[in-house]
């Protein structure tokens, strides 16, 4: 049995524009080096990665929506409150960690918003 925290080469990557254009390139170059990434987005689980925890980027998507719409309603952006993302998920791969062997643990699988087969 493989535990995560065992792993002597862990790869976290960070939000980056080029890393998501290249998102199925890096989880390519990830997978090939036997190297365990977690990512930010949920779109690097469903291109093969391992797992991902991060924003929910659909609700942020809405949240900016609603500040924009107060904006054009004559809100003056000095006086809105700076707001944070408040709704993260955990994303994880199932597929991509039968391949080298590893196995999470219950708990994990359980606490995660989905776990793609």
């Amino acid at each position: 049995m493989f535990c995560l925290a065992s792993l002597l080469v862990p790869l976290a990557t960070l939000a980056s524009g080029m890393f998501n254009t290249q998102r199925r390139r890096l989880v390519d170059l990830a997978s090939q080096g036997r190297l365990i990434a977690v990512y930010e987005h949920r779109q690097f689980p469903e291109a093969g990665g391992l797992i991902s925890y991060g924003p929910n980027l659909v609700d942020m998507q809405r949240r900016a929506a609603k500040y924009i719409d107060k904006i054009l309603r004559g809100a003056k952006p000095s006086d809105l409150p700076v707001e944070q993302a408040n709704v993260f998920e955990l994303v994880i791969n199932l597929k991509t960690a039968k391949a080298p062997g590893i196995t999470i643990p219950q708990a994990v699988l359980l606490r995660a918003d989905e776990v793609i087969q």
